[in-house]
């Protein structure tokens, strides 16, 4: 224990087996079953010597683990670029090198260390979000290491419908969260007001998430159809049975309780002698709702928010299923045509957007005042 500590014995155990186990796998075309390759045979002998000393070094406790841990996670990325490259040099024109369990578990071992040495370190919040820029930098630079890697290869395929694809998830999961705080936040605050509220609300609200998402996105078709065929001018507002109309019901639906649960226990966690004070300094109730209690209650309701979009941003997704778009898209083309590099084309960016998001709401809630010292 003197020169790893808990963490790092645990993870050396994944670390090995991502050396251990086939690190890319070589197919003649997108869909057939991949040749394993090992790390030394793609690299030698001597490369994967020196990469495997590098990640045990960031494996010891020392000062240096946050460096050695990045430029490890950054080097085994860029060399399945670099394998992949060579792999296809000789391989025929249909071809694909895919990253093998190797790969994954490595990289999961990598980044489970580097965010435990960013974590002992407590960066400020604006430290935080000049990391997370630095970082998708230098996912930029690495990935154009990866032309060659059956993933990239996918997405040179659809550009243009990746991009258009992203806007619509981006679209579904952002509209869905703001309209959820809009109408969450002061739903949240009627039911602090007037607590006979807050049980027949918090029932309806609990019963919506309990309801499976494929099915309640199923089930808003028939009335959203029934308003696009019966309204005037509903279907020229882009409402329908299917479509991005039911998608951002849907979403809206499951955004609410978070938001007004953590509105309600903001406002209930205020001290009763900051409204006393505040009452006695002749503030009207509107006013100390505004000056005084949502400020206090800001931090409990934005950590509400984060939920909220983390969780939209990921069933964004299923959307797909009834002609919302998204990055869904490519991940249900991916099971139908048993293609799993597709299937990573649409989840990695969603896991990624909703990493992001994490992140950004994490540092602003930080930057409110009295937050940190």
């Amino acid at each position: 224990m003197r020169y790893a500590d808990r963490l790092g014995l645990v993870l050396a155990l994944p670390l090995i087996a991502g050396f251990a186990l086939p690190f890319a796998g070589l197919r003649p075309n997108r869909i057939a079953a991949p040749v394993a390759e090992w790390l030394p045979h793609i690299f030698g002998w001597p490369a994967a010597a020196g990469v495997a000393l590098v990640a045990v070094a960031a494996l010891a406790r020392s000062p240096l683990r946050l460096p050695l841990a990045a430029l490890a996670v950054a080097g085994w990325l860029a060399l399945l670029g670099l394998g992949a490259s060579r792999l296809a040099e000789d391989a025929p024109a249909y071809a694909r090198v895919s990253p093998g369990a190797g790969f994954w578990l490595g990289l999961v071992a990598l980044v489970l260390l580097l965010a435990d040495a960013l974590a002992r370190r407590k960066p400020a919040p604006v430290a935080r979000l000049a990391l997370l820029a630095a970082t998708v930098a230098v996912l930029a630079l690495v990935l154009r290491l990866w032309p060659d890697v059956s993933v990239l290869q996918e997405y040179a395929a659809r550009r243009a419908s990746f991009w258009a694809e992203a806007q619509r998830h981006v679209a579904l999961a952002l509209g869905s969260f703001a309209a959820a705080v809009v109408a969450g936040v002061p739903l949240g605050i009627a039911i602090q007001r007037t607590p006979r509220l807050h049980l027949p609300v918090m029932n309806v609200l609990t019963a919506i998430q309990t309801v499976p998402s494929i099915a309640l996105f199923g089930l808003l078709i028939l009335p959203l159809g029934w308003v696009a065929a019966n309204v005037p001018g509903a279907r020229a507002a882009g409402i329908g049975g299917i479509g991005m109309a039911p998608a951002l019901v849907a979403l809206f639906l499951y955004a609410l309780l978070p938001i007004v649960t953590n509105t309600v226990a903001g406002l209930r966690a205020v001290p009763p002698s900051v409204s006393e004070a505040a009452r006695g300094m002749g503030l009207a109730p509107r006013q100390r709702l505004l000056r005084v209690d949502m400020p206090l209650a800001l931090p409990v309701i934005l950590t509400g928010a984060r939920i909220v979009l983390v969780q939209n941003i990921g069933l964004a997704t299923i959307g797909a299923l009834i002609g919302a778009g998204g990055f869904g898209t490519f991940v249900f083309q991916g099971l139908g045509q048993t293609a799993p590099d597709l299937i990573l084309l649409g989840a990695l960016p969603t896991v990624a957007l909703a990493f992001a998001a994490q992140v950004i709401f994490d540092a602003l809630i930080d930057l409110l005042p009295g937050r940190r010292p």
